[in-house]
């Protein structure tokens, strides 16, 4: 158990030692992961992106119970993080896996504002940050992996995520105790969404002790359906369509 200092690690206060399970998982980007959990809990905190009663238990509850989820992916993916918020789960995923191409998508200015700030001070070549709506995505961003946590229920997740995925892609969302039951109620949208397969999933037990809870759904050869499919195949056409998204045009940027 992390034993909790006076200032926390960095001057954070109420901000818990890193667990051991914490160097385990980053391996060298530990001293990054640390710097991160450190600007969740005092800028993260501070911009209302993190609440204060969240800091003592940020390593367990949020930095490793995402990182865990890079077990489920393949070497080199490309993925997007849909709804990143304050970087959960996408930053601790792409410190655990250097390997992957991880775009932070985010419609708010104000966090993404504060990804680009993460992502310059920990130097995280593997990210982008994108500002914008999933659904306004379609037919520009192609990715092998789609990733969310404690965005939407599981229906409207999928018909924002789904239609991101390259043909055989999957999506993976931390959904906690509520895993069995939001898949149960979604299924039928699932599968207009052009899923082919779809389980609840448990990882990181080894190293944390106690698992995380992650609906994977796979697609087939047209996520997110016969409407998505036309936009893909119109932006492939037109030369749109990649892994990582261009940058985005300041003029095109709307204020919330």
């Amino acid at each position: 158990m992390a034993t909790e200092s006076a200032a926390g690690e960095g001057g954070a206060p109420g901000l818990p030692e890193a667990p051991p399970a914490a160097r385990e998982i980053f391996g060298e980007n530990f001293p990054a992961a640390q710097r991160y959990t450190e600007l969740l809990a005092s800028s993260g905190v501070q911009r209302g992106l993190i609440g204060p009663r969240e800091v003592p238990r940020l390593w367990d509850r949020h930095v490793l119970n995402c990182a865990v989820l890079a077990e489920l992916l393949p070497s080199g993916a490309s993925l997007c993080d849909v709804g990143s918020g304050a970087g959960l789960p996408g930053i601790p995923v792409a410190l655990a896996r250097p390997d992957l191409s991880v775009t932070l998508l985010e419609p708010l200015l104000r966090r993404t504002t504060f990804l680009e700030e993460v992502v310059r001070e920990l130097g995280l070549q593997n990210v982008t940050v994108l500002r914008g709506r999933a659904e306004e995505m379609v037919g520009k961003i192609s990715v092998e992996i789609v990733t969310a946590r404690a965005v939407a229920p599981l229906d409207r997740l999928a018909g924002w995520g789904m239609p991101l995925l390259r043909p055989y892609g999957q999506m993976l969302a931390l959904k906690g105790d509520t895993a069995e039951q939001e898949l149960a109620d979604s299924r039928s949208a699932l599968v207009k969404l052009g899923a082919v397969e779809w389980a609840v999933l448990p990882v990181g037990e080894r190293v944390l002790g106690a698992s995380t809870r992650v609906v994977q759904v796979k697609a087939g050869e047209s996520p997110g359906g016969v409407k998505a499919a036309t936009r893909r195949a119109k932006a492939a056409r037109a030369g749109r369509v990649s892994g990582r998204p261009a940058e985005p045009r300041g003029g095109g940027r709307r204020r919330r």
